[in-house]
């Protein structure tokens, strides 16, 4: 049987979503709250309700330090148990800053991976002349005034399908650059500044290295039109900083409505 699974995760104490080791017996579940892989922790969690051995798939994979509103993953298992059953028993099982929001049977078919058509991003800065201290992990900072009109208009040179070179980091192991940014916001939310992205898929770091360069717009360090040079000339080097991973959240994927997962996974009908 397959299944959907709605995960949320503060990614602070985690190297990233992908684990780095195999993932454990049932037995070996109790060291779930000591994993350092959101993945890690999340197998064996379900390893332990299932009784047995389970692996996951992911809908995105995310860095060390960047956080979830709504991953989704999708698991095999010969177990039976009801939906209900594996959203509250793999949370019981995992550390206090992840959890199972909801789980879905679904088709063989599907694939939290390939069968989602959109990928969506929020990027937060604390844009005031202190540094933050509630939510400080889930936050970027900058003391200088940013202009988030400019920011706004900028970043539009980013839409449809492109080479995004220029926004990779040089470990990425994608077969190509080419992906389609299909909407980017910048708006002013009191002294946040928010970065919105959607796009079918993103590379790694992609999300990080445009705010970055975003960033250096709104300081007034560069021109809007920068932005769009650097889209053309396809060099990482050229663009501006890799924003720090606080933050990022990975707010989810989204998939054609015919597989039946939650509203906020969900295309409209």
């Amino acid at each position: 049987m397959r299944y959907a699974l709605g995960v949320e995760y503060d990614g602070s104490g985690f190297l990233g979503w992908q684990r780095l080791s195999r993932v454990g017996s049932a037995e070996e579940a109790a060291s779930a709250a000591e994993a350092n892989t959101v993945q890690e922790a999340l197998e064996l969690a379900l390893s332990s309700v299932a009784a047995e051995s389970v692996a996951t798939i992911c809908a995105g994979r995310t860095d060390a330090g960047v956080h979830a509103q709504c991953q989704v993953v999708h698991f095999d298992t010969g177990a039976v148990r009801d939906p209900r059953g594996w959203a509250l028993g793999t949370t019981s099982r995992l550390p206090p800053s992840v959890g199972a929001l909801w789980c879905v049977p679904v088709p063989d078919d599907f694939s939290a991976r390939f069968s989602a058509v959109a990928r969506r991003y929020r990027y937060r800065i604390l844009n005031r002349s202190v540094r933050p201290s509630l939510q400080r992990q889930y936050l970027a900072w900058e003391r200088g005034r940013l202009d988030a009109g400019a920011m706004h208009r900028a970043a539009q040179a980013l839409l449809g399908e492109n080479d995004f070179s220029a926004f990779r980091s040089a470990e990425c192991q994608a077969t190509h650059a080419m992906r389609e940014l299909q909407s980017i916001s910048v708006r002013r939310d009191g002294d946040e500044v928010v970065v919105d992205v959607q796009a079918n898929a993103f590379l790694h770091h992609m999300v990080r290295n445009i705010v970055g360069s975003l960033t250096l717009v709104g300081r007034g360090e560069r021109p809007e039109g920068w932005i769009a040079e650097l889209l053309a000339g396809r060099d990482r080097s050229a663009a501006g900083p890799t924003a720090p991973a606080g933050g990022l959240l990975f707010l989810g994927p989204l998939y054609p409505a015919k597989w039946g997962l939650p509203a906020e996974v969900s295309l409209p009908a």
